[in-house]
């Protein structure tokens, strides 16, 4: 049963990756780049912090997760300490499966 609730708790991550990525490479080029949207790193920080208050139960820890897993997803960004500045990728310049 604690092997099951690992292997959610990853998907739960990898999940939050996958929106990640797909935030960062399809949803900012739609939205043109918006120097006004904040970067995911903020969204999964956010999610950790609010996935502590919910810590005893599963929907906590998949919120914890889902937001490791948005974080990692943006990491580059987190190293830089980007908030608010667009990424200026084109559509040729994108990539999907790297931590950006």
């Amino acid at each position: 049963m604690a092997i099951l609730s690992v292997l959610n708790f990853l998907a739960a991550a990898f999940l939050g990756y996958l929106v990640g990525r797909w935030a960062d490479n399809y949803l900012n080029v739609w939205l043109n780049d918006p120097p006004w949207a904040p970067h995911h790193w903020i969204h999964g920080a956010i999610l950790i912090i609010m996935g502590n208050f919910w810590f005893t139960y599963s929907l906590g820890l998949w919120i914890i997760f889902f937001g490791v897993g948005l974080f990692i997803s943006d990491l580059k960004d987190f190293l830089d300490l980007k908030f608010f500045a667009p990424d200026g990728k084109t559509k040729e310049t994108r990539r999907f499966w790297h931590i950006d």
